[in-house]
């Protein structure tokens, strides 16, 4: 399509070939890699669930075993495969054995890796047929109910309590919410466990935790038939448990994954090398799973200025989508993030706004682009605020984003109450339908305010992929090129679960998920 912005695609096309630069030396440095969160994925994908007498998940006991006897390089498939040829035991039955202290993996005979591979595959193919039937169920239920429209209205609930976030949830559907978010527990992503079972007191938010996960789509499902349309779950598959989140999410059908490649690096102090190598596999299984990820672009302009960084959005979209890429996720899952932050006091701060979403969506035209309100600057002023999400909802509309995080007129009051909610709601579809073709109608002035705009911020980003294709991406975080946020290679959380992949290691999930090889 003939861009309204008046880009250069040649520009963009470069733009991406830079991208595609920076991803792959990323993922040959993760090839040789992998975390006590992988390992602990992969034991959850075996079957492994459940605590041993002191709360602890048996994925952690099974990993943390296998490290303290000195042969996690060779991973936990190789070893929990060996032990069912040895014992004849299950995986399940063998952590429990070893949280019992009555097994140890390193004192049995070792089996050819050939006959260890074959000895799982029974338990790797129940769990790629659970994947690929809760992605058929997804499919067969769009096709039978509906959908909303996009711009997907996005809410979220947030009591910690499960059941009362179930309450909320079936509640925002019928006002008219598409997809509800379930906020994790405050400082969740710094656990490097993930809490087991249905949870009644979380902080902020609720724990993500597989069972809740599971109360939570059964209840979406049931609100999902009586308002007659499908409504879409989301969760956070970041922090020190991302793949075993993107995990349980597949297991039971979530939707949606905040999956950033960068977020957890800037904004919680995770260690590059552990969030990079997480990430990939994470993308994996969302790819495989037909979940849709969302990437954290936004939270960029929470701590740098949207007029002066906005370039910095641009350059991450184009690394994160590279990276999605190489992890098997289609353009159609990927929710590439930006947000509605610019300082309302700027002259003509909307024309930049407008410019800024126009732009993503040109770029990126087939990914349902992730939207986020203002909140950098909303105030308390609840009726300005009801304004600043009215301008931000005309934005989204107009040029045609695929998820809308909704704005509450509350935003820096208090979280939000139902009532917030639905009037966010309300107001949204109220603009969504009286402006629904308003970007099929309108054209920018050549050279404008909006068309300056866009190139200039296209121009910048391409400036700033050229120096991190130079620099590489480790050595760019290492500078502060993203949300003006400095972070070292071997500092943050986390670095001590980072290992080089021995000679007999082997992941069966992701090399099933990956069919037809890493497209470089």
């Amino acid at each position: 399509m003939k861009s309204k912005l008046g880009l250069d695609f040649k520009k963009v096309e470069y733009a991406r070939t830079l991208a595609k630069k920076i991803a792959n030396e990323v993922y040959e440095f993760v090839k040789p890699r992998s975390t006590t969160s992988i390992e602990r994925t992969i034991c959850r994908f075996l079957g492994i669930d459940g605590v041993n007498s002191e709360g602890v998940p048996l994925p952690n006991v099974v990993v943390n075993h296998l490290k303290e006897k000195g042969i996690l390089e060779n991973g936990a498939a190789y070893f929990i495969g060996n032990a069912i040829i040895e014992t004849n035991l299950s995986p399940q039955e063998i952590a429990e054995k070893i949280a019992n202290k009555k097994l140890d993996l390193s004192k049995l005979k070792m089996n050819s890796v050939d006959k260890i591979r074959d000895v799982l595959k029974p338990f790797v193919e129940k769990t790629i047929k659970r994947i690929k039937g809760n992605k058929l169920k997804r499919e067969k239920m769009i096709s039978e109910i509906g959908e909303g429209k996009q711009p997907y209205l996005y809410v979220i609930v947030a009591t910690g309590n499960i059941y009362e976030d179930v309450v909320q949830a079936q509640a925002a559907a019928r006002q008219g919410a598409d997809i509800i978010a379930v906020i994790r527990s405050t400082a969740q992503s710094l656990l490097d466990y993930v809490p087991y079972g249905p949870t009644t007191e979380g902080f902020g938010g609720t724990y993500a935790t597989q069972e809740n996960f599971r109360i939570m789509r059964k209840a979406l499902d049931e609100v999902s038939y009586e308002v007659g349309r499908y409504i879409r779950q989301v969760n956070y598959a970041s922090g020190l448990c991302m793949p075993e989140i993107a995990a349980m999410g597949a297991l039971e059908r979530l939707d949606v994954m905040l999956n950033d490649a960068l977020y957890g690096i800037l904004f919680r102090d995770i260690n590059m090398q552990r969030t990079m190598i997480d990430q990939f596999f994470s993308r994996v299984i969302n790819g495989f799973a037909g979940i849709i990820i969302n990437t954290g672009e936004d939270n960029y302009l929470t701590t740098a200025d949207a007029y002066e960084e906005a370039h910095t959005v641009l350059s991450s979209q184009f690394i994160n989508e590279q990276l999605a890429l190489l992890a098997g996720i289609p353009e159609e899952q990927m929710g590439l993030g930006h947000a509605f932050e610019m300082n309302p006091d700027i002259e003509n701060g909307f024309l930049y706004e407008l410019a800024q979403a126009q732009m993503a969506r040109e770029i990126f035209p087939k990914a349902p682009l992730k939207y986020m309100p203002p909140t950098k600057y909303m105030t308390g002023n609840i009726f300005k605020g009801l304004v600043q999400d009215a301008m931000f909802n005309v934005i989204s509309i107009w040029t045609k984003q695929g998820i809308q995080l909704l704005g509450m007129l509350t935003e820096a009051i208090h979280t939000p109450f139902m009532s917030d909610r639905y009037l966010a709601i309300e107001t949204a579809k109220y603009i969504f339908n009286n402006m629904r073709n308003i970007g099929d109608e309108i054209i920018f002035k050549e050279n404008g305010i909006i068309q300056n705009r866009a190139k200039q911020v296209l121009n910048e980003a391409i400036e700033l992929l050229e120096t991190i294709a130079n620099d590489g991406l480790f050595k760019s975080l290492e500078r502060g090129v993203f949300a003006n946020i400095k972070r070292s290679f071997k500092g943050g959380k986390g670095l001590d679960g980072v290992f080089t992949k021995g000679k007999y290691y082997f992941n069966p999930f992701e090399e099933k998920m990956l069919e037809g090889g890493v497209q470089q």
